[in-house]
Order: C-alpha cells, then structure tokens, then sequence
C-alpha cells in the first residue's frame, strides 16, 4: 500500500511539469466509478453459435486495431481521450493483472473516433509498478494512441483474449457511449520489458464494417503474438 501511494504522489507530482494531465478548468480528471463488472469470458470457451463469424475477424485479431482501423479508409482517425486517473480497478481487472485489493491503478479511458464517428471504446488499466522505466511515458499519453506504441515494441507478448456481449446501457461504458443495441467487446493482458497492462476495446454502434474479412495469413503478420497466459476468470 505504501509503495501504491508514493507512486501516485509521483504521478502527481510529475503531472505539474507536463501538461493535460488535467481538465481545462485545472480540475483532476477522474472517471465515473462501474459498480458491476462485464461478464467476460475466455474467447476459446464460445462456441460458432455464440461468436459469430461476422465478428471474429474482429474480436480475435491480434494486430494493431489502430492500424486495421486506419486501413478502413472511412475517415481520419483520432484518439480522444475521455478520463484519466488513479482508481480502484474492478475486480476481474485486479486478478488479471496480480492486483492487491486496495491497490490502485492509473486508469485511462478513451474513444477511437473515425472523423466524427465514436467507434471504439477503450479502457486501459496500468499497474504502479509498470509505470517506470522505458514505460515512465504512458502515463502522458493524452490524446495519443496506446496501441501505436504496443505494436511498435519488439517483444511485445499478448493473452489470449476474453470477450463480452455488453449491454448498451451498461456503465461500463461513459454515458456519451450509451447505446440501444448490445456491443461486443474484447480484453486482454500486455507483457513488455516483464510489465503487465491489460485494454480493453469495446466496438460501438457507429462501427460497421463487421463483414469485412481477415486475409489468411493476417493475424501471423501481427507484431504482437498471443502468447499462452493462462486467462485469469
């Protein structure tokens, strides 16, 4: 708990000398507080029926979902970052990354947007004890994409993924996400340089090109292999 709460006093120390790490009004950004953790499962447990073909090209990519999203060609693609602070993960979030209870966590939320379109939801969870060293600079990323940086790392390791049909009215997702029809959603763990970080991306109405297929050899091309982490659920 000690070594949580100096890494936190750090943090805020560090953020007066680097700007954005607050609101425009000075205030600290702080995300609303889930009371109810998504139901994710191991995406090797689904069944065809219960993971459609249309969206494992997807759900199970483990490429750079930044870059696929630029390759769609349907707009500039933007990172805006919604909420950024030291909070409690939610209870599957601790057990996936090693978490002590009470420990907390920089918590960082974020809408992919292509032009003006809110197409994915992202929420990234980094441990204290990740944010040092080469990864020091993640807790300044802003409005810059996390992924960028993961896919651009050689060594990178990834855990298989877990998936969620997500309500649309979920409070998993910010109330400008809110949506009437259910939203798949994936997650999984970062291993780089022996530190863990774990994202997760949730696809939002707005996106629409599930028909899209994947080439063959695709998910082989991808800089980040999914290594063979047992999924923590």
């Amino acid at each position: 708990m000690a070594s949580s709460t100096a890494c936190i006093l750090s943090y805020i120390a560090a953020s007066s000398r680097f700007p954005g790490t607050s609101d425009t009004a000075g205030r600290r950004i702080i995300s609303s507080p889930i009371k109810r953790d998504p139901q994710w499962v191991p995406a090797s447990r689904c069944t065809r029926a219960q993971l459609p073909a249309v969206v494992r090209p997807w759900l199970l990519d483990d490429a750079s979902l930044t870059a696929r999203l630029i390759d769609l060609n349907q707009g500039r693609f933007s990172v805006e970052r919604l909420s950024h602070a030291w909070t409690t993960p939610l209870p599957s979030e601790r057990r996936m990354l090693n978490i002590a209870q009470r420990q907390r966590a920089l918590v960082r939320e974020v809408v992919l947007r292509l032009d003006t379109h809110d197409v994915v939801f992202a929420r990234s969870v980094f441990p204290c004890s990740s944010l040092t060293g080469s990864l020091l600079h993640l807790r300044r990323l802003h409005n810059k994409s996390l992924g960028a940086y993961l896919f651009s790392q050689s060594g990178i390791q990834r855990s298989p993924f877990e998936i969620c049909l997500l309500e649309g009215h979920h409070e998993y997702l910010p109330d400008r996400m809110r949506q009437e029809q259910p939203a798949w959603a994936r997650r999984s763990r970062f291993e780089l340089n022996g530190k863990s970080l774990l994202v997760s991306e949730v696809f939002l109405q707005a996106f629409n090109p599930w028909p899209d297929t994947l080439s063959v050899h695709r998910s082989q091309r991808g800089k980040v292999r999914a290594a063979m982490l047992r999924a923590n659920q």
